[in-house]
């Protein structure tokens, strides 16, 4: 069961280009917490903004004898709740639901890990890699903006051996072009029977090709979806994305509860 919470914002590191990391103590919550998951964040006292907004879990953090202690958010200043965030000192308090909805499937070896991240969609990774890291799992992060400046904390994939592929569409870091440029070079390379699990997470046409990438390639997929939230409690019905259904029809299905992550092979994409 979610919990509501008063996080105290313990760092609060500004990146180039409007990012910033910023590190909460929630414990109760913390300790609830799965890979994938998000929490809704209220910035504000008053009605500016109304609504919460959501945002993955990037951290999942623990004290020295691994107790959980709070978790981390990966933030874009774009409005007014996200700019509230950026700005935020250390002491500050937020009010903090979950942790919500699907988390990822973890996989164990001989499973190969394939992240794939565009932009902010990085968020749910890191402590998905710490996870897969812990059960010996081999990792690939697929990594992709508009820019160098759009490229972020990669250091923080090193602690978990994760192997990063960059790419950036105007070439300025890594290779030329969209993320799912090296991860179909990747697909195509991969040896026959070599089983892995690709999981993403970043804009929709992206989750579209990897989906599909994935697919021909006949291999598992999860997304993690970025659909607009008022609630994140499944009631009012604005995160809705078609799914299959097993009679070969179609529903309607509200990522705050059945997803965030959902398997690539169930989105019907509209």
């Amino acid at each position: 069961m979610p919990v509501d919470v008063e996080a105290v914002v313990l760092s609060n590191t500004r990146l180039p280009g409007g990012y910033s990391v910023l590190e909460l103590r929630a414990p109760e919550l913390a300790a609830l917490a799965e890979p994938g998951q998000f929490v809704m964040v209220r910035a504000s006292q008053c009605d500016a903004p109304l609504l919460r907004r959501p945002y993955s879990l990037f951290d999942l953090v623990r004290d020295e004898e691994g107790r959980p202690t709070g978790f981390t958010l990966l933030n874009k200043r774009v409005g007014v709740g996200s700019g509230l965030l950026y700005e935020a000192a250390a002491g500050a308090r937020f009010c903090c639901l979950g942790p919500l909805g699907r988390p990822f499937t973890l996989v164990s070896p001989p499973v190969e890990a394939w992240m794939v991240a565009g932009g902010v969609g990085l968020a749910p990774f890191a402590a998905l890699a710490d996870a897969l890291a812990a059960r010996g799992v081999g990792t690939t992060l697929f990594y992709g903006g508009r820019s160098a400046a759009d490229i972020f904390c990669l250091d923080r994939f090193e602690q978990p051996g994760t192997r990063v592929v960059i790419a950036t569409e105007d070439g300025s870091l890594g290779e030329r072009g969209r993320v799912t440029l090296p991860l179909q070079a990747a697909l195509e390379q991969r040896p026959a029977g070599r089983p892995v699990m690709i999981y993403a997470c970043g804009p929709e046409p992206m989750l579209k090709a990897v989906g599909e990438l994935a697919g021909r390639a006949g291999l598992p997929s999860e997304l993690a979806m970025e659909r607009h939230m008022g609630c994140g409690m499944g009631g009012c019905y604005s995160c809705v994305v078609r799914v299959k259904t097993p009679d070969g029809g179609s529903r309607y299905a509200r990522t705050c509860i059945e997803g965030p992550v959902l398997r690539g092979d169930d989105v019907l994409w509209e």
